[in-house]
């Protein structure tokens, strides 16, 4: 049986650390609030931020939650985001995607301050992420690098194979695994013979979008792999992009789904939100 890479468990060890460092920054008159806007009532945009709410409420962030209805103009809601870039009493601003056909969410993103971006999606913090200055870091793939971290995976000098180029999992997770030494490829959907690209990787990351699409046929024996997708199956439950039950006698270690990358989503947008204010002392 693979070990099994509980994220959960390793969500919780960094939100209880979180919480600690909140706590003496809170002693020192220092505090954190995210604002979090949503655009309609889409049902799993809901959970989402209900989620992210409960991880504030843990962590002992503020939080501010703006609930606006779906025909909601780009206008009110870029002025929305304006107002919140300017008020001092506001560290971090989320929007919740996707938004309403009638919105760009490009020009939402860049109209969000860099120095509030706690979703790591502004080009000026990708920017940052790629030349390797200081900024906030894609959450997911943020979450994954310490998922195999706390587990004990080294990172340096492994074959990394990533399925899936996103702005918000592909090509972030490439530049984090290059920051940690790690040799990288990228594979996609106009990768020609991707098995055996699959089959090199020490560590393969897969965010796809089709669901249980990776079998053990792509899998080189005793790899690591880590599942990003999340999808329903015929019988209305929760799978991921792997086909976790086909690949358990190749993998020496597996993310499940669910329970694997979606709570260290969370954990790493409330590191973000701390880091928008750890050493504002020595900023001052």
């Amino acid at each position: 049986m693979p070990y099994i890479i509980d994220g959960k468990a390793i969500s919780k060890q960094i939100k209880d650390e979180l919480r600690d460092e909140v706590e003496k920054l809170t002693e020192a008159g220092i505090n954190a609030c995210l604002a979090v806007i949503q655009v309609g009532n889409d049902p799993a945009s809901t959970v989402y931020v209900n989620n992210k709410k409960k991880a504030c409420a843990y962590v002992g962030i503020n939080s501010r939650s703006y609930e606006l209805p779906e025909d909601t103009s780009e206008q009110t809601l870029l002025d929305l985001v304006q107002k919140l870039n300017e008020d001092p009493e506001v560290n971090g601003i989320l929007v919740q995607l996707p938004l309403p056909k009638q919105i760009d969410e490009d020009k939402v993103i860049r109209t969000i301050s860099p120095d509030k971006d706690v979703d790591g999606f502004h080009p000026v913090s990708v920017g940052r992420l790629w030349i390797g200055e200081k900024g906030f870091l894609s959450c997911t793939p943020a979450g994954v690098i310490q998922l195999l971290k706390r587990s004990g995976i080294e990172i340096e000098g492994k074959e990394c194979v990533i399925i899936g180029r996103s702005n918000i999992v592909g090509k972030p997770m490439a530049a984090l695994l290059l920051r940690e030494n790690a040799t990288v490829t990228v594979a996609h959907s106009k990768t020609k013979d991707l098995k055996s690209i699959a089959k090199r990787a020490d560590i393969l990351i897969v965010a796809i979008g089709k669901a249980k699409f990776i079998t053990k046929d792509y899998i080189k024996e005793g790899a690591v792999v880590i599942d990003v997708g999340m999808h329903r199956d015929e019988q209305n439950h929760l799978c991921g992009d792997v086909d976790c039950e086909d690949v358990s006698s190749v993998v020496s270690a597996i993310t499940p789904v669910p329970g694997g990358v979606g709570p260290m989503t969370i954990a790493m947008l409330m590191n973000n939100c701390v880091e928008t204010i750890r050493g504002r002392e020595e900023r001052a």
